[in-house]
């Protein structure tokens, strides 16, 4: 029995193998619409989220499974105190698989230590964010063709993005890639990303606080929202919300082939004007969301691919 809940968790191998599923999903998604006939996953969400919840449930009701779940903490029995290991436990016994969001970060690595059935992690705090990492790669991979030899600017909150930690840990593998930081000095990248992610794979990275200075040299460009809910001060975040806005005008100083990226909710980081952009790529993200999502439950649960006959892992 496999879990996800570090990207790295699976192997490079194994992370081609699940995109490559996810594309013929989305190339042929009424192939697959029966494969998951009587599963159930439990989708057990300790933080709002629209999107990922949304889109694991429509991932297994289009495998032609079901789910349950509840989307909020107040909503379980956390609130009589019970431990993220009994629930576990718990809903074990009542779904094939877990997607878990949780507010702690290891809490879904907690969880699988437990759980009798696979468990994703779908968000544990600042941490990782290991679905959202296949989506983006899916989502590059679409636009770029390839995984190797880009330079990759991540823009806004990445002290506390876990999509951006997570990508960075993924694209590391692949050979020749650089990055770029843009941020204010107080949401820099952790510097636990640069000394265990970043040198030992010898990979070139900058910190810069100028978008418009880095925009012309980059390849793909992430956009991040800054998060109220990971600041314990009002007015900190107040001063830091609007620092990097993304408008048509500056998206000019781009390559015309860059897509802009962004793992979504946004507040007012890209403007509207961007939307209708061919570089924008966020809502094909969202709709890539449910092919990896589908992809992984597969995966997971080994259910083999119709087209091929085999499972994944």
């Amino acid at each position: 029995m496999r879990h996800l809940i570090d990207p790295l968790d699976f192997t490079l191998e194994e992370t081609t193998k699940v995109l490559d599923l996810a594309d013929r999903i989305a190339e042929s998604p009424e192939v697959y619409s029966h494969v998951a006939d009587g599963k159930k996953i439990a989708t057990l969400f300790y933080e709002p989220s629209t999107r990922t919840r949304l889109s694991f449930e429509s991932a297994m009701l289009s495998l032609g499974g079901k789910s349950l779940g509840f989307a909020g903490a107040e909503q379980s029995s956390a609130t009589k105190g019970e431990t993220v290991a009994d629930t576990a436990r718990v809903v074990s016994c009542y779904a094939d698989i877990i997607a878990m969001r949780h507010p702690k970060e290891g809490a879904p690595l907690r969880a699988s230590m437990y759980a009798t059935v696979p468990v994703i992690n779908a968000g544990d705090g600042g941490h990782n964010h290991p679905t959202q990492t296949l989506i983006d790669l899916m989502t590059i991979r679409q636009r770029k063709g390839h995984l190797d030899h880009l330079t990759v600017g991540f823009c806004g909150d990445l002290k506390f993005g876990r999509t951006v930690h997570s990508l960075v840990n993924s694209l590391v593998r692949h050979p020749e890639n650089e990055f770029y930081f843009i941020s204010p000095e107080e949401l820099k990248i952790p510097d636990y990303v640069i000394e265990e992610t970043l040198k030992p794979n010898h990979s070139f990275y900058k910190e810069v606080t100028s978008l418009e200075e880095t925009l012309p040299k980059l390849d793909i460009l992430y956009m991040t929202r800054v998060q109220k809910e990971r600041f314990f001060n009002e007015e900190d975040y107040v001063r830091l919300k609007d620092t990097y806005i993304l408008n048509r005008e500056k998206l000019n100083l781009a390559q015309p082939d860059m897509p802009v990226l962004h793992p979504l909710p946004r507040v007012d980081e890209i403007a509207a004007d961007v939307d209708q952009d061919p570089r924008a790529a966020y809502f094909d993200q969202v709709q890539n969301g449910k092919y990896i999502r589908m992809a992984l439950i597969m995966a997971l649960l080994e259910i083999p691919d119709p087209l091929t006959g085999r499972t994944v892992l």
